[in-house]
């Protein structure tokens, strides 16, 4: 379609609204025809074409037009109107703390999420007639390391094609790279679903090559995505897909599930993985003594035993026996590796090692694929339907010229984030877009001092009322509430979610994206923190210190959430160490606002850090570590880790940096045997003596 033709079919669809709105009746399609603007100039079967054809894709934006049958069957007597409550956004009463909260989503996710633009029109929509949470003044009491972010050009390109293929129903072809086979194929998929998980996007749809769903990482996909054919829908997405199912995993229950493992938990940290794997499986208690038992279905048997591995010594496999066997067998291969020296291959010549683009494991749900067991706004991926940015700039005019205010034609631009050649290429569509009969909506003109005046037509009224939010407008809401969750201090976003899928009628979460829960289940601690936060009052916590075993109690001044690659954190003033120190929540075994109120540090800025470690996921390191990746595991740890070395039987020597030993420890115990310490010696000596007490206490539970 060229930008001619996609303009005259814009005019044309905000002129049918336009028309049936001002009516206020019921009309024929040859009444259509003769009065709305595009339609006349077509003969009858032109016209019935692209009416049935604006029709579908009004709907599919959520714009159903109402249309009375007769009794005869007869098409052309049929007679269509649109109930205002079909285009108008039903009006939702948020309390001030509710907008000051999606005020702070916004400022938090723009120009890092990749649904920003249509999460700015979704705002300007639903604070209608409030003052605008995007002229609030910004707040700093949560931060994000970890966004919504496409990660990169080209996968915002992919993501964008993605995106539009599932709203359009289009199967898309593209050629994609599967980690476990190190090959890459062509794959022709009906895309359902896009997942954000852990930093990264997929996309959840039906393979056409293996006649089932599959999950598919968008940064594993080569080259670019294209469309199978040139019909306007391909297929339908089945109505028992249930999205919900492809995040509520976790990655030893990715693809087809082996059987259920029982894991003795240590009453120590029982508490632990109850409140961040509970709902991955059941917990029970262990006959005979303080331990718990923890039940959970897997089908990666090596994901469950590096997972079991990294809890140390307070976990053990009980069974089935096979799976207590490999973990038996998995640390005898730790032991070995780190006894004596370092067994290596040699480094491979130049060009003798061939070159792959590795990825980290696919996220929950459908089996990932290959598994065994735009120019203007680069930063953005996903740009709104210019309907939906049409729709709002309208409201927005017509709001202006009836209040008799001029607008500043750059300041509009920087808070719908268009340039100024799409301003005005904007406006020239909306000052012919009509109700039939010469009678148009507005007519607004841009001086050459940048200042818009507005002349609102008297039937304006049509849009002189905020629409329904548009999918894409839906999802990138809902999307940054489940993005960020409850972590503003400032109000709730749950409330505020609740508030927008009632006026909606149903959850976006069903048509188009869906934000994995992360890691730990912290809600109750989190809003424990955010009122202390809030309150600027001293919070006092029990603390579990995992590098060290044991809790201590903190009494700290909070100042701000933070999240990142590992979860979130508060990031507070610590009296006692006369500094600035950050707790993970999901360590925070029980937490109190004590009432004892504080003034805010002038010298303590929270987020100073958010672009560090809460990013890389390292902190501050003042020792470096050499560890050999395995040649089952190097496309991996490609992706995630600095490799320095790449040898000659196709393992890779990385580089961590690390400031605690115990650290360093828990990262290699967590690849099952296959990462190795080459240096320093001391961290390859405490990596041996963590698994043999790994092995000491799964003999004592054996006997």
């Amino acid at each position: 379609m060229t930008e001619a033709t996609a303009t005259e079919k814009l005019i044309r669809q905000l002129s049918l609204i336009s028309y049936l709105m001002a009516e206020r009746r019921p009309v024929t399609a040859p009444e259509i025809r003769r009065d709305v603007e595009g339609y006349s100039v077509m003969n009858e079967d032109a016209f019935a074409r692209r009416f049935y054809a604006d029709r579908s894709e009004l709907e599919a934006l959520g714009i159903v037009l109402a249309v009375e049958k007769p009794v005869d069957g007869l098409v052309e007597q049929e007679n269509y109107s649109l109930p205002p409550e079909n285009f108008h956004l039903p009006p939702i009463e948020f309390a001030d703390d509710e907008l000051a909260a999606l005020h702070t989503a916004l400022q938090l996710l723009d120009g890092e999420f990749a649904y920003a633009e249509p999460l700015r029109l979704a705002l300007q929509q639903i604070s209608w007639g409030r003052p605008s949470p995007l002229r609030a003044p910004e707040q700093s009491t949560v931060a994000l390391g970890i966004t919504g972010s496409a990660g990169g050009h080209e996968i915002s390109q992919r993501l964008a094609k993605i995106e539009t293929a599932i709203f359009r129903r289009k199967t898309i072809v593209f050629d994609y790279y599967t980690m476990e086979r190190d090959a890459v194929g062509t794959r022709r998929v009906d895309p359902y679903q896009l997942l954000y998980q852990g930093g990264q996007f997929y996309v959840v749809g039906r393979s056409h090559e293996r006649a089932a769903i599959r999950v598919f990482r968008l940064s594993r996909i080569r080259g670019k995505v294209g469309y199978a054919t040139k019909a306007e829908h391909d297929f339908q997405r089945p109505a028992d897909f249930d999205p919900r199912a492809y995040a509520n995993r976790i990655h030893w229950q990715f693809g087809d599930p082996i059987d259920t493992a029982e894991v003795l938990i240590g009453d120590r940290i029982a508490w632990q993985i109850e409140r961040h794997f509970g709902r991955y499986g059941e917990m029970r208690e262990h006959e005979g003594d303080e331990n718990r038992a923890f039940l959970t279905p897997y089908a990666n048997a090596r994901q469950l035993i590096a997972w079991v591995l990294g809890l140390g010594e307070h976990a053990r496999i009980l069974g089935p026996p096979e799976l207590a066997g490999e973990l038996r067998e998995r640390t005898s291969l730790l032991i070995e590796r780190h006894s004596g020296e370092p067994q290596i291959a040699a480094v491979a010549e130049p060009g003798s090692v061939p070159a792959d683009n590795g990825a980290p494991d696919a996220p929950a749900g459908a089996r990932a694929e290959g598994d065994d067991g735009n120019g203007h706004h680069p930063e953005t991926a996903i740009r709104p339907e210019r309907f939906a940015r049409l729709v709002t700039l309208a409201s927005i005019l017509i709001d202006a010229g009836r209040a008799g205010r001029r607008l500043d034609a750059a300041e509009l631009c920087k808070a719908l984030k268009l340039s100024d050649q799409e301003l005005r290429e904007d406006i020239s569509v909306l000052n012919v877009v009509n109700f039939g009969a010469g009678t148009y909506v507005l007519y607004a003109e841009i001086d050459s001092e940048g200042v818009i005046e507005v002349d609102p037509e008297p039937y304006g009224d049509s849009f002189a009322r905020p629409a329904r939010l548009l999918p894409v407008e839906a999802k990138a809401l809902v999307a940054a509430i489940d993005l960020i969750g409850e972590h503003i201090p400032e109000g709730s976003l749950a409330s505020v979610r609740k508030k927008v899928v009632a006026a909606l009628g149903e959850d976006p979460v069903h048509e188009g994206l869906q934000v994995a829960a992360p890691g730990g289940d912290d809600a109750e601690i989190a809003a424990v923190v955010s009122r202390a936060i809030a309150g600027r009052q001293r919070l006092s916590f029990e603390y579990y210190k995992e590098n060290e075993d044991e809790f201590s109690t903190r009494l700290v001044e909070p100042y701000a959430l933070i999240n990142g690659r590992e979860g979130w954190y508060v990031a507070s003033f610590d009296p006692t160490r006369d500094s600035v120190r950050h707790f993970r929540l999901d360590r925070i075994k029980s937490a109190t606002v004590t009432g004892e109120r504080f003034e805010p540090r002038p010298d303590v800025d929270p987020a100073a850090d958010v672009d560090g470690w809460p990013r890389t996921g390292e902190v501050p390191a003042s020792r470096r570590a050499q560890v050999w990746i395995s040649p089952e595991r190097a496309r991996w740890a490609k992706e995630e880790r600095t490799v320095i070395d790449e040898l000659a039987d196709g393992s890779v020597i990385v580089e961590l940096g690390f400031a605690g030993v115990d650290w360093l420890v828990r990262e290699v115990l967590k690849e099952a045997g296959d990462a190795v310490v080459l240096e320093p010696p001391d961290a390859r000596d405490a990596v041996r003596a963590a698994a043999e007490l790994i092995a000491a206490r799964a003999e004592l539970v054996r006997s």
